[in-house]
């Protein structure tokens, strides 16, 4: 369905002249199979071939572009010797050196006596003059041959930057000359060139300036493509809103038992959050919203009062969480209510196994179950509810876009509520989650003390035992997290057990270990102990981060804090915001520590709020890292950068809205443009999912 304008550039790399098997091979890996990516590959740097001085006045390590007289040839008397042809510019001479190249191949380059245009490094050498392997050697009638500003392209090894500038070029070239889909006046108040003039002047820069993201040849693409994004995100927003949904309005009997038996209140943030809810889930329109709570906000309850709404009106509900510990902990917390009012909870994984999985399997389908707690198994096709209305997906942001629905398509027109402890800067917001409507419970329940946050230098590690000592005595228990080490999950675990038997010899058996690596019924049985009270001390990698509740646990230790992001230390400390209990934080650091290292850890330090820290942490981090994985295709900005195009994030998202108020279906003259806008940047993939 591609518009037959994006053709050329939508064609195979073997379409380009000099891409062979090989260099296929090379450049696939690099940057795709198709063409039009090589118009995303933006230069890095320039070289500036303008300085063409006599050797005279000319000054050293510096890129030359010289007139010359071939005066004569030596060749090397052995092969680790360079070969020489000794040249002049009509008063000083300059010696051009080659090595491992064969003199009659140079020889035809620079014959005897006659005059060459070269370009290259000039350096000082034994008190003269001399250029090794000149980038061009051209007679003088060829001088348009030396680009006299050359583009220089990040590279993949076997693929150099004359022959990527040379494909790029023929690729610019194919481009098609397309028609404005910017609205003229916005275009006029940005001082924005054309596309096709940006993508030119942004492959031809002429200054270091022209290479930044700030340029305005830079801002008017990046604007397309985050345009491109808004408006693809704003398409499946408007078919969301328009999918038939039903009509869920419970009768309040199971909610209000739940709300009584509770033992604190709701907070204000959360009965004004389930109002949102409750009004998308009674409209005629299906719900697909994103619920954003910081740690201990209290969204699991929130949840549960959604689906309760749903199970009202006899209809079935499931939670689905990226690991087993998540799923295991919301049926921990979920089980005691359920028994209480009376509805019936399975959890299924990839772990259930034979006869308990196919009886749990066929109470589903039966409607006996009334809410099912899984991982990544409630996907599988054997999975059939007899109505399943209300789908809860939490930490969304372990998930891809393309997941949202495919739960909710197992029901009858399903709502959809995504659930997220990762407080979302705004910008991350419209980039990644511009479909959805989206609440935030902003409050922890009264009573909840603030956790003492400290830094200091790991060399007090002795002080740190000797307190941890005196308050685990007092009956807390408290968790060491250890250091993430080069991204080596090895590396982890080895400091993580190298802490264990410190600390273990200090403590004796109240101390525990846990990671990633360990078979689920060995980390259970760990977590279990810990949980109980006979392990006092929990030893582990990040693996905690999510899914852990523990409300006696009031003490986190994390062992070089500054190797880890700002999100990842925040969820870390919210373990031990699970209770009423006043807990403590220590972070403790190692040398050297860098200025982006110091700052993070002042942030901690000064803030509890998950959305100051988040805002935080995407200034420190960038856009790339911030949720940790992809959002298939929405964060993956091939030229925007959100530090520096925040302002145009902003007003791409207020015009797609625009865009679609006044053209819907994208049918009007601007409309058709946009729509190529769409293709050229295969935003067209995403939206095309949710048409499927």
């Amino acid at each position: 369905m591609r518009p037959d304008i994006l053709y050329p550039i939508f064609r195979n790399l073997t379409s380009i002249q000099g891409v062979g098997d090989k260099n296929y091979k090379l450049v696939e890996k690099f940057m795709g199979e198709k063409v039009v990516n090589f118009l995303w590959h933006m230069p890095s740097n320039i070289i500036d071939r303008t300085y063409s001085p006599n050797l005279l006045n000319a000054k050293p390590n510096r890129i030359a572009t010289l007139k010359i007289k071939v005066i004569e040839h030596i060749a090397p008397k052995t092969k680790k010797m360079p070969y020489k042809v000794i040249c002049t510019d009509g008063v000083e001479q300059i010696t051009l050196s080659f090595f491992k190249i064969f003199g009659n191949s140079i020889a035809r380059l620079l014959p005897n006596g006659e005059t060459r245009v070269i370009s290259g490094k000039i350096e000082l050498f034994n008190n003269g003059w001399q250029m090794s392997h000149p980038d061009y050697i051209v007679p003088e009638n060829q001088l348009e041959n030396i680009m006299i500003f050359e583009t220089v392209y990040p590279l993949t090894a076997g693929i150099s930057n004359k022959v990527l500038n040379k494909w790029i070029k023929t690729v610019l070239s194919r481009t098609p000359k397309f028609e404005e889909w910017l609205d003229e006046d916005f275009v006029k108040k940005e001082g924005f060139p054309s596309f096709n003039q940006a993508l030119i002047k942004a492959h031809n820069p002429q200054s270091q300036s022209d290479l930044l993201p700030s340029n305005i040849n830079h801002k008017r693409i990046a604007y397309d493509e985050i345009l491109a994004n808004q408006l693809a995100l704003a398409l499946i927003r408007q078919k969301v809103k328009k999918q038939k949904g039903r009509v869920i309005i419970g009768n309040g009997s199971l909610r209000e038992q739940v709300i009584k038996s509770l033992p604190f209140k709701l907070t204000n943030a959360q009965e004004t959050v389930l109002q949102e809810i409750y009004q998308d889930q009674a409209s005629n329109y299906r719900m697909l919203r994103l619920l954003q709570g910081d740690v201990g906000s209290g969204k699991t309850i929130t949840a549960l009062l959604v689906m309760l709404n749903a199970i009202e009106t006899n209809a079935q509900a499931c939670i689905m969480a990226p690991t087993e510990i998540l799923a295991k902990q919301h049926l921990e917390s979920i089980t005691p209510i359920a028994e209480e009012i009376g509805i019936n909870i399975e959890l299924l994984t990839g772990r259930t196994k034979g006869k308990k999985r196919t009886q749990i399997l066929e109470n589903l389908k039966d409607g006996k179950i009334d809410i099912i707690i899984g991982t990544h198994a409630l996907f599988q096709e054997e999975v059939i509810f007899n109505d399943l209305a209300c789908v809860i997906i939490d930490e969304q942001h372990r998930f891809g876009v393309h997941q949202r629905l495919a739960l909710s398509n197992k029901g009858n027109n399903a709502d959809v509520l995504v659930m997220t402890a990762t407080p979302i800067p705004r910008t991350l917001m419209l980039t990644a989650y511009g479909d959805m409507e989206y609440s935030i419970i902003n409050q922890v329940p009264e009573g909840r003390k603030p956790t003492d946050t400290r830094v200091m230098p790991i060399s007090k590690m002795a002080d740190v035992i000797a307190a941890l000592d005196r308050k685990i005595k007092t009956g807390t228990r408290a968790y060491w997290v250890c250091p993430l080490v080069e991204e080596s999950e090895k590396l982890d675990l080895a400091a993580a057990e190298e802490r264990f038997t410190t600390l273990k010899q200090h403590f004796g058996d109240i101390v525990g270990l846990v990671h990633g690596k360990m078979k689920e019924k060995e980390k259970d049985s760990v977590m279990d102990r810990f949980k109980k009270g006979e392990i006092t001390i929990l030893v582990a990698t990040t693996v905690i981060e999510v899914g852990v509740n523990v409300p006696e646990a009031t003490i986190m230790i994390i062992e070089h804090a500054e190797r880890f992001g700002l999100a990842q230390l925040h969820q870390l400390r919210g373990r031990v915001k699970r209770g009423f209990e006043a807990s403590t934080c220590l972070l403790l650091y190692g040398y050297p520590l860098s200025q982006t290292s110091h700052s993070r850890l002042n942030t901690m330090k000064e803030t509890e709020d998950g959305f100051i820290i988040a805002e935080k942490d995407l200034e420190l981090r960038g856009s790339g890292e911030v949720l940790g994985t992809r959002q298939s295709g929405f964060l993956e900005y091939k030229l925007a950068d959100l530090e520096v195009h925040k302002d145009l994030l902003l007003k791409a998202a207020t015009d797609a809205k625009q865009i679609l108020e006044t053209d819907p279906e994208l049918s009007s003259k601007r409309g058709q443009n946009l729509k190529i806008l769409l293709y050229l940047f295969e935003r067209d993939e995403v939206v095309n999912t949710y048409n499927a």
